[in-house]
């Protein structure tokens, strides 16, 4: 079975597949200090308790040193899985047609991969995570770039942090846009204002691109707290950049 691993800033997403099947999926807590035995200890855990075969290995990281620390875990643990890690010499599919391709991030490719052929071109990814990032991808399949935004954690924090009178909040839906106490005040700015962050971006966007996108496709932890608020989002895909990580273990087969 393959196993795919998203490395993320605050999270770690597991997935197995059995062919295109998905199987079984964890979510666990980045650790960016975490050695490669404490990650082989965490993945066994996970892994030896399903009783999962784990012949291959896709691997996207957007935190480097974590990156390394599982490659060193795979050599020890699974020696004799193929691991296929997203970086420059490995075949992706995904032109990248940015000024410095070396900025394009692992899973920025790896959801481009997915989102074109689950829903072709052109089309629009919305990855609500530790950042929101918005990529663009051609008609043929290119990664055109996008747009970063601070992740609604981040944001929280942000203001927890400067704003004496404002406290860490429950990530929650409140029960209307206007407030009636603090806690909602900051609900509604933080899920009502994404929304509209994000569809006053994919307008531009799409309003650039000069033609009407296949699908405005939503993915990551976050995305289930704000894509009902949004007017351009269209599809829903929970696994999009684990998907994209098995099509490219395929194609590097």
């Amino acid at each position: 079975m393959l196993l795919c691993v998203d490395i993320g800033n605050t999270n770690t997403v597991l997935a197995v597949f059995e062919g295109e099947h998905l199987k079984h999926s964890w979510r666990i807590r980045t650790d960016p200090d975490a050695t490669a035995d404490e990650i082989g200890v965490t993945f066994r855990a996970l892994l030896d308790g399903d009783g999962v075969d784990i012949t291959g290995i896709a691997l996207s990281s957007t935190v480097p040193q974590q990156g390394a620390e599982v490659g060193k875990m795979v050599q020890r643990y699974y020696p004799h899985a193929h691991l296929v890690s997203i970086a420059p010499g490995v075949k992706t599919g995904v032109r990248l047609s940015i000024d410095n391709p070396k900025e394009a991030g692992p899973d920025r490719i790896a959801n481009t991969h997915a989102a074109f052929h689950l829903y072709g071109g052109p089309c629009i990814s919305i990855d609500f995570g530790t950042s929101t990032n918005i990529d663009v991808i051609s008609e043929n399949g290119d990664f055109l770039g996008g747009a970063f935004a601070p992740g609604i954690e981040i944001s929280i924090d942000a203001l927890a942090s400067r704003a004496a009178n404002l406290l860490k909040i429950p990530l929650a839906k409140p029960r209307g846009v206007i407030g009636k106490n603090t806690v909602e005040c900051l609900q509604s700015g933080m899920v009502y204002g994404t929304a509209a962050q994000v569809d006053g971006l994919v307008r531009r966007i799409t309003a650039e691109l000069d033609t009407v996108p296949t699908a405005v496709v939503a993915t990551g932890g976050l995305a289930p707290l704000v894509i009902e608020q949004c007017e351009t989002v269209t599809a829903y895909e929970p696994n999009l950049t684990l998907h994209g990580l098995r099509m490219i273990f395929d194609r590097n087969r």
